[in-house]
């Protein structure tokens, strides 16, 4: 799965979700994010709990978004701790709907 450019709409979302980033997209080996739920998984969020209350902060548009980009294989999802997989489909069926949160479980092999 290769990354990709980030569009504004990206950028603004990943700096929603990680404002201590201070609107880079750049890791700190001066690498641009391929992707933006890996990232905030695995370098900014502390805990399950931490990540939950980040994508909480996404419009139900916003994180439909990034649902349609991961079935579009342009948003890594299985990379990212389980936990936060977890977390993720649990929002997906919160802000948007089952149907959706099953659709992308499907989608990654996720039973």
């Amino acid at each position: 799965m290769a990354g990709r450019e980030f569009t504004q709409k990206d950028i603004d979302i990943f700096n929603k979700l990680a404002p201590e980033s201070g609107g880079s997209v750049t890791s700190e080996w001066g690498h641009t994010y391929p992707f933006i739920l890996r990232p905030i998984s695995h370098k900014f969020v502390e805990s399950s709990e931490d990540f939950k209350q980040r994508i909480d902060r996404l419009t139900p548009d916003e994180l439909d978004y990034l649902v349609e980009l991961a079935l579009d294989n342009k948003e890594d999802i299985r990379s990212m701790e389980p936990e936060d997989i977890e977390v993720l489909m649990d929002m997906i069926s919160e802000k948007i709907s089952d149907e959706r949160a099953k659709q992308l479980k499907q989608h990654l092999g996720i039973v």
